[in-house]
């Protein structure tokens, strides 16, 4: 068991999402109004639905805090769907099942099929209602927790979108520092570092939309100020890139991860692709040139940590005729089932990617420095990165 884990829960179109923290340490100090503002990130982006007009995420902290302060005892953060008053006949907890927009007809990628299988239900939207992303409002909620943790020790975490479908930023952002690329994303209705690019992006979406289709994309997330050894070479589960990439793989809808330079690496010689290491007397060691993203031997090294996700395209097309699919009824073709849906969410996924990424670094933290108070552990990091400065 973890010094740091979570659990969530919640339907899409349920009364409310809830997830327990536990393992943050006594007196961090935190607030519903810094949750607030992640949560309220997650849900912009050029080409977001309906949804988002309806839902104004805003969190309520309900165990684990007193007067700002975080307890060392379990954190209980709940986020209600204000979307339930339209459903709750459909998805009510007691009484008699309704057939009332039943699911019967699995979209293709998506959780359906499988999901309905597995679990034996007729109606699919047992599955979906779980299933979908608005699960991941909880997940930037804990992301939020733990984002400050790590902001007290100097580590910042950002994100970018780097393409949308078919067209990319990635050669245009090469010179740009890390935050800088953050700080100019953060202006952007697609959250790409280059706003200037904003509206060929934004009609390529419109068109998608025109066509009923949907996009995906690539997003970057990174880590600034992370110290030298954070996880472990010694168990394959300790492994800190490891554990790193099965966080974002569990994002829906991401298909790949990269950390670094990733799979360029694999057609570079090894002189081209490994980070020739140096040293000085104000810096200690470092490297010139992050090719491996931050990550060695399962092992921070004291580089900026890098993440990079390629997320499909939404399962949910609104087409006049959709992919094709079968009844698990009547087992007779049918078009996909329709849901309200986004034409492209890379951008709120980027935001997701970054509350995972800081998951996985406090736990790491935590793991290093001890977890029961955070005002000693703070000592013990500050004191931990003057001896790697030594070393």
């Amino acid at each position: 068991m973890g010094v740091l884990r979570f659990l969530n829960a919640g339907e899409s179109h349920g009364p409310a999402l809830t997830a327990i923290i536990e393992g943050i340490p006594s007196n961090l100090e935190i607030s519903s109004d810094y949750i607030n503002r992640e949560l309220a990130r997650r849900q912009q982006g050029y080409g977001r639905g309906g949804r988002m007009k309806i839902e104004k995420d805003r969190v309520e902290i309900l165990s684990g805090v007193r007067f700002g302060k975080t307890l060392g005892s379990p954190i209980t953060l709940m986020v209600r769907n204000r979307d339930w008053e339209n459903w709750t006949d459909i998805m009510a907890v007691e009484g008699q099942p309704t057939d009332k927009r039943e699911i019967t007809n699995p979209r293709p990628g998506h959780a359906d099929l499988p999901g309905g299988i597995k679990y034996g239900f007729s109606d699919l939207r047992n599955v979906l209602e779980r299933a979908s992303a608005r699960e991941t409002t909880t997940r930037v909620a804990v992301g939020a927790v733990c984002k400050k943790l790590l902001e007290d020790i100097g580590i910042k975490i950002g994100s970018y979108v780097v393409s949308i479908g078919e067209l990319s930023v990635r050669e245009l952002i090469q010179d740009i520092p890390l935050e800088e690329r953050f700080k100019r994303a953060e202006e952007s209705e697609v959250r790409i570092p280059v706003p200037e690019e904003d509206e060929k992006f934004k009609k390529l979406i419109d068109l998608a939309k025109e066509e009923g289709e949907s996009l995906g994309g690539v997003f970057e997330v990174f880590a600034t100020g992370v110290p030298v050894g954070l996880g472990s070479y010694v168990q394959w589960d300790r492994r800190l890139d490891g554990r790193i990439a099965q966080a974002f793989m569990s994002i829906q809808a991401i298909k790949g991860v990269e950390i670094g330079d990733g799979f360029e690496l694999s057609r570079r010689f090894g002189s081209q692709a490994h980070d020739e290491i140096f040293w000085d007397r104000e810096r200690g060691f470092y490297h010139r040139t992050n090719r491996a993203g931050g990550l060695e031997g399962g092992m921070t090294n004291g580089e900026p940590v890098i993440v990079r996700a390629g997320m499909k395209p939404i399962p949910t097309l609104m087409r006049k005729k959709s992919l094709h699919s079968v009844n698990i009824k009547t087992k007779e073709p049918f078009d996909a089932a329709k849901e309200r849906s986004d034409v492209t969410a890379v951008p709120a996924a980027a935001v997701v990617g970054e509350a995972m990424l800081a998951i996985v670094l406090a736990e790491a933290v935590l793991e290093k420095f001890g977890n029961d108070n955070w005002e000693d552990i703070k000592k013990r990091v500050e004191e931990y990165r003057q001896y790697t400065l030594r070393y």
